[in-house]
């Protein structure tokens, strides 16, 4: 992480190629202000004839809730000084607190060479620049596999205030890694802390990130073709699983079938722990390359089949879990996926919500 000087020279450096852009532009002075309820630099440009007063917030992190502080700063001095302009300074920048920036009105340049100016008569932009200053933590990311354990424990309970003892012991990880995924969550302004623990505050867009993120490339997948129905061999793939004591649950579009009946499937999707040769040779099943109906998974984490439920004689995934993979199927997927949420996740957590206020 960069410290407050380096992260100004780079600054005010980035701030200077910015704007050189601009044909006639001048740094005239810069200032560098030590008041705690001040930004940390002014400075004052000049653009042909016209001068300009531009203070800058340095955040040595750009996530949404460090952006969010520097925004509510910077639009305080603005409204003492209308003439002026606000810009905060990061080494990199998220799309989500880019957004911030500009819904606010405020503009942004982070040191991997994004940028958004827009004030005057003078527009500066330039998106996606990758980030040159990965922060070093030891999350590494949101969504690998065993931080994902926690996050669907939350998106399945996302109203509940969550101790960490006891998240920890919900989704199988260490209590240290729970601290941090709750931190990340902070920053990310997905989370908030309560008097006991901490509550998502933004489900959706949490679960919106996610499948973005989401790579359903990452389980194991073998193709199979039979003849019979897919809800029958579905009920018999189950029998043999819990004859063998296998972990097992149904996704994609015949598991939604089951909660929220929109896109007729052609094609079962079964995830299953252990011994995938052995259940499809006694369900009778064809290994195919192509044109197969029935696809078993082993699961790239075993939290992939954390809190199953028996439908219609089946196990199937929790909720989140379909959503997810419904999300990178072909064939409406994504429309099937939608609909899901409408229907199913929505309600569920609409009904959490109304339980707790009248508690």
């Amino acid at each position: 992480m960069l410290k407050q000087n380096q992260l100004e020279e780079k600054g005010l450096k980035v701030l200077r190629d910015c704007f050189s852009l601009i044909p006639n532009f001048e740094v005239i002075d810069t200032e560098i202000l030590q008041n705690q309820t001040s930004p940390d630099l002014q400075i004052l440009l000049k653009v042909n004839d016209s001068e300009k007063v531009i203070y800058l917030e340095l955040k040595s992190l750009g996530t949404p809730k460090r952006v969010r502080e520097a925004v509510n700063q910077l639009l305080i001095i603005q409204n003492n000084d209308p003439d002026s302009y606000g810009i905060v300074i990061t080494p990199f920048i998220s799309k989500r607190s880019a957004e911030i920036c500009k819904q606010a009105g405020i503009g942004y340049i982070d040191l991997s060479g994004n940028c958004w100016i827009s004030f005057d008569t003078i527009f500066l932009s330039r998106e996606n620049m990758p980030n040159r200053y990965p922060t070093e933590t030891s999350l590494s990311s949101l969504y690998a596999p065993k931080t994902e354990r926690v996050l669907r424990v939350l998106l399945t309970f996302p109203f509940k205030s969550w101790k960490t003892t006891d998240l920890a012991e919900e989704a199988d990880i260490s209590l240290g890694m729970i601290t941090h995924i709750r931190r990340r969550l902070e920053e990310e302004e997905w989370a908030e802390k309560q008097d006991v623990g901490f509550i998502l505050s933004q489900p959706e867009s949490l679960l919106e990130d996610w499948a973005s993120q989401y790579d359903f490339e990452l389980n194991k997948q073998y193709d199979f073709y039979t003849m019979k129905p897919l809800s029958e061999i579905e009920t018999q793939i189950h029998e043999i699983c819990t004859g063998a004591n296998i972990n097992e649950a149904v996704t994609g579009f015949s598991a939604a079938n089951r909660l929220a009946p929109m896109v007729k499937g052609q094609k079962s999707t079964i995830y299953i722990s252990q011994d995938i040769s052995e259940v499809a040779e006694q369900a009778g099943l064809k290994s195919v390359d192509t044109g197969e109906n029935i696809t078993l998974i082993q699961p790239y984490d075993a939290g992939v089949l954390w809190d199953k439920r028996s439908v219609q004689g089946v196990l199937i995934a929790t909720p989140v879990q379909i959503y997810l993979d419904l999300k990178q199927m072909r064939g409406r997927g994504d429309e099937a996926a939608d609909f899901l949420f409408q229907e199913v996740i929505r309600k569920q957590w609409q009904h959490q919500l109304s339980n707790m206020t009248k508690s």
